[in-house]
């Protein structure tokens, strides 16, 4: 599948900043369920714009400008052509071993009442990989995911205990189990193509993958209940939404913040929707 994404975040200042700084996760690397035909990244506003990489391996871009900035947009265009892997992930950058990633952090704690919910979903299964996709499937039936702009991203064990939570939050929810169960578990921020067949496909989104020996990192994503197909687009991987945020800044003045962010990711060639 070809998916053409499109992707602004808007920012508007009651006061004018004096300066902003930005680490930008907001580009994806080539690996074998993907491959990146076109990508640009580009701001509204004058700056310096420099790309690196992260510990992860995830390609970040540092941006900084000076002010007086009363309103300034990232805008960001590409073109992804994807593979359907069954959440297989083959071919990608790997910095840090897949142990690194069994650490919990303060929003992977699980909790009581998630642990034990983890112990039951999974019971029945006999090996690691059974396990996960009885986890998966639990968690998907149990909890509700709801849109980014309705809920603040919360830690595993208030969403898990809300029953509900954005895409971030079940991911997180999913790497709690799964660490619990003494498997490396990270997370992932991407993009999801519309599909009939996903009921959480709005542009932007998270997941998760853990690592199983005999098949290395797979993918489940709990909110549409299934391992990324070919409508995924993967971006970031971290210990958690900290690590993988597409946006991450400081800046000086600039009270009075108003942001909107704008995504639309569609196959290649079809009507998209806004976000």
């Amino acid at each position: 599948m070809r998916i053409s994404i499109s992707h602004t975040i808007s920012y508007a200042y009651a006061e004018p900043a004096r300066h902003i700084t930005q680490i930008l996760r907001l580009t994806p690397r080539d690996h074998d369920g993907q491959h990146v035909m076109a990508w640009r990244i580009e701001p509204t506003i004058d700056g310096r714009l420099q790309a690196g990489q992260d510990a992860y391996g995830n390609i970040i871009h540092r941006f900084s400008a000076d002010g007086p900035i009363t309103e300034m947009a990232i805008q960001v265009n590409g073109l992804i052509e994807t593979v359907d892997l069954a959440g297989v992930v083959r071919g990608a950058v790997e910095r840090v071993p897949p142990d690194v990633f069994r650490r919990d952090t303060m929003m992977t704690m699980p909790g009581s009442e998630l642990r034990s919910f983890v112990g039951a979903a999974t019971s029945g299964a006999d090996t690691p990989l059974g396990k996960m996709h009885a986890l998966m499937e639990a968690l998907h039936e149990t909890m509700t995911c709801v849109p980014a702009d309705q809920r603040t991203g919360i830690g595993a064990a208030a969403a898990f205990e809300a029953r509900a939570g954005i895409a971030q939050d079940l991911a997180h929810v999913f790497m709690a189990g799964a660490r619990h169960l003494g498997l490396p578990a990270r997370y992932v921020s991407g993009y999801v193509a519309h599909a009939a067949a996903l009921p959480q496909a709005a542009g932007a989104h998270a997941w998760a993958e853990i690592y199983l020996e005999n098949y290395g990192w797979i993918g489940f994503d709990c909110a549409n209940g299934l391992c990324p197909i070919d409508t995924h687009v993967r971006v970031a991987i971290g210990l958690d939404y900290g690590d993988a945020a597409p946006v991450r800044g400081a800046r000086k003045g600039g009270q009075g913040e108003n942001l909107a962010v704008r995504v639309t990711a569609t196959e290649a060639g079809a009507r998209a929707s806004n976000q």
